[in-house]
């Protein structure tokens, strides 16, 4: 039935509700409550989304300490109202998870050497003499035929073209480890190159610096919270939101 109304919508222009409810056997107010229920789905997905973007922003503040009672409770702080469940579930489907003592299971690759503190390379000078010279990147989410489904992006400063992305229903690190294999598999990342990104949990893990220590590229980092330090990929996903409405 739904993909009936699907049709329906999609070329409700072209013909009109009326005549497509007529010729498909449908009601139109059975479209128009199909309608109503798309568009909730779609409200309470985008908030999914932006809560998920807040737990990860809140794990990666602590770093990486906070589990599902403290991340609970900032929330909670924050004046957000939130079900410890649901946090628990997010955090599980997205790859995040609390520092514990007991010992468990590496899922991702170990940094290669030790892990230190990354500096901002960048400084806000989104600028590059030579193409792969210097790249910024980040992650949104974004509505598809598919549903909800997170971005990564990796974005040439000196051509300021896409030259690695990858798509994805998770935001955990892999998603952002496929965008780089993709630009250094197309030859389009110089070695010693620099890319820069927000301090979120994906790209200051263990996984992404040894990805980036694979293809020879430098890590570089804004500081916590200020959206200016990654300002053309927070621009370019503002531009890409608007055109796809």
């Amino acid at each position: 039935m739904s993909y009936r109304y699907r049709f329906i919508s999609e070329h409700r222009t072209e013909f009109g509700v009326q005549r497509l409810c007529r010729v498909l056997g449908l009601r139109r107010q059975g479209f128009h409550e199909w309608v109503a229920a798309e568009q909730a789905r779609a409200r309470r997905a985008e908030a999914e989304a932006e809560l998920v973007t807040l737990i990860g922003t809140i794990h990666a503040e602590h770093r990486g300490a906070y589990g599902v009672p403290r991340i609970t409770a900032e929330l909670h702080r924050r004046g957000i109202v939130v079900n410890h469940k649901r946090v628990e579930r997010l955090m599980r489907e997205h790859g995040l998870a609390g520092i514990t003592r007991r010992k468990r299971r590496a899922l991702t690759r170990p940094a290669a050497g030790p892990v230190t503190p990354v500096a901002d390379l960048i400084r806000r000078d989104f600028t590059a003499e030579k193409p792969g010279q210097r790249l910024v990147g980040d992650i949104t989410c974004l509505p598809t035929f598919e549903g909800w489904l997170y971005l990564a992006t990796v974005i040439d400063l000196h051509t300021r073209e896409i030259v690695g992305h990858a798509m994805a229903g998770h935001m955990r690190t892999d998603l952002v480890c496929d965008a780089i294999d993709l630009a250094t598999a197309r030859g389009l990342i110089r070695p010693e190159a620099v890319f820069h990104s927000d301090r979120g949990v994906q790209y200051t893990s263990g996984q992404f610096r040894a990805a980036l220590a694979e293809h020879k590229i430098r890590p570089s980092v804004g500081r916590v919270g200020s959206c200016y330090d990654n300002a053309v990929a927070e621009a370019f996903f503002a531009t890409l939101k608007t055109e796809i409405g």
